[in-house]
């Protein structure tokens, strides 16, 4: 039997982190992964993912967009298997380098699946059924998310697919019916358009992304309307069911009925937290309506000695919040002053085409909390950098109150905004303005000047438009 000071149950962005903070901070340290270092994210998700999406924007250059940059071919041929092995060396290179930091922090893994069987002890499941007992005076819940499915669905991972198997497979659907427009749904959705796969986009709400502001998701449509995706908002699946060649799926809305046949179907509505089998409930931990883990600002659970981060606490599913989250939980554990999360007030990235990034408040939001808000825009084809990258649409929208010119929220749809985001999440943390931002010189030509332009719009002095 092994003893810890922190036992971390996930080797996820979150939980990884956690550790190595730990580690940092004197404390022996320890985690378990049932499959492999990284998670989800480094393996099936948010980097292969990119990789993939690289090898879209490439593909859709050379299919759609030749002649405008002058390029030719007779027979252009696009091998997306090979973008696939591509995306799992990116994979694979960030994995071992995980496993590097493990070892250079001293802090042993154990594989395996976990169970917590008292509020010190966790049991320890090997693939090959042996067990063995680990004491700790900290556990800290790591477990992360999957796929929701709704009941009576059938993910048979060759024709109804979640992101993992769609991720993985290395032959591309020639037709695809996607259902749900959050990131998963429009990520997946760039990809597979750009190498001129059909794709269709079922989404159950009024809009796409409609978590995001109003005029992004009417931009995105726009744009997914001249790459050709076709998009079905406002509809409900009624059924989803395998056929001889792929798939039918039966949709309806308040106006018509439809059934659509596509290769495949991909199921991208939401994640559900990995909280069953744990012994949680067993010992005492508040685990919410919804299955995820009930922490305060410390990442502690209600149970002393047991701590909760990243996705399982379904505070904001993303992995730089998991990290985030990791640190602060591991520096509380070391009886360290930390710091708190906003969660409204952290950055959220969505890498179709066009990106979307965001953070903060919508200027809806804010108008629903009665808030008096000045708005500044500037569109990205007014931005010199943008006109040369060929990728002009889109805009930068600051909100801001209108008294204290506090920032609230910015939303971004066009060329890298996810990249942009930095300046002005660290601007609203340490309490700057947009009349800081538009003194702020910024280089020419360059995307982050939008940012500038639109803080001189919410002042009132838009300079380039």
């Amino acid at each position: 039997m092994s003893e810890y000071d922190v036992l971390v149950i996930g080797g996820g962005p979150a939980g990884y982190v956690c550790a190595i903070r730990a580690a940092q901070l004197g404390m022996k340290a320890a985690v378990v992964e049932k499959q492999w270092l990284g998670g989800v994210c480094l393996n099936v998700g948010c980097i292969p993912s990119k990789s993939l999406l690289k090898n879209a924007e490439v593909a859709h250059t050379l299919r759609e967009r030749g002649k405008e940059f002058g390029f030719g071919f007779e027979n252009l041929t696009l091998d997306y298997g090979v973008a696939v092995k591509r995306s799992r060396q990116v994979s694979d290179r960030l994995t071992k380098g995980v496993g590097f930091l493990m070892k250079k922090n001293k802090i042993d893994v154990h594989m395996g699946t976990a169970r917590v069987t008292a509020k010190d002890t966790i049991q320890i499941t090997a693939e090959d059924g042996s067990t063995s007992e680990h004491k700790a005076r900290n556990i800290v819940i790591a477990t992360g998310a999957h796929a929701t499915v709704p009941r009576g669905w059938n993910i048979d991972r060759d024709k109804i697919v979640t992101y993992w198997e769609a991720i993985l497979q290395e032959k591309m659907p020639q037709s695809v019916v996607v259902i749900g427009s959050g990131a998963v749904g429009v990520e997946f959705s760039t990809i597979w358009n750009s190498y001129g796969s059909e794709v269709t986009i079922i989404e159950m709400l009024p809009r796409l992304v409609p978590l995001e502001d109003e005029e992004v998701s009417t931009e995105l449509a726009k744009a997914f309307k001249k790459r050709g995706i076709k998009v079905l908002t406002g509809h409900r699946v009624e059924a989803l069911e395998n056929t001889k060649n792929g798939v039918r799926v039966k949709v309806s809305s308040q106006e018509e009925e439809l059934t659509l046949e596509a290769e495949q179907a991909l199921v991208a509505i939401g994640f559900s937290p990995y909280t069953q089998d744990l012994g949680l409930e067993d010992i005492g931990v508040k685990i919410t309506e919804r299955g995820f883990v009930d922490i305060d600002e410390r990442m502690s659970t209600n149970v002393q000695g047991i701590w909760a981060i990243g996705d399982v606490t379904g505070k904001l599913m993303l992995a730089h919040v998991g990290s985030a989250q990791g640190i602060i939980c591991a520096e509380n554990i070391a009886g360290l002053e930390s710091s708190t999360l906003d969660y409204e007030m952290l950055p959220r990235a969505t890498y179709c085409q066009p990106q979307i990034a965001s953070f903060g408040l919508t200027e809806s939001q804010a108008k629903e909390r009665n808030l008096e808000v000045k708005v500044g825009r500037f569109p990205f084809q007014a931005n010199g950098k943008a006109l040369g990258l060929g990728e002009s649409s889109g805009w930068v929208k600051l909100i801001t109150d209108a008294r204290y010119g506090e920032i609230l929220g910015a939303s971004m749809i066009g060329p890298e905004v996810t990249e942009l985001l930095p300046e002005l999440t660290i601007a609203q943390m340490m309490e700057l303005t947009t009349a800081e931002i538009a003194r702020n010189v910024h280089a020419h030509p360059s995307l982050s000047e939008a940012l500038m332009e639109a803080a001189h719009a919410a002042e009132g002095h838009a300079i380039n438009i």
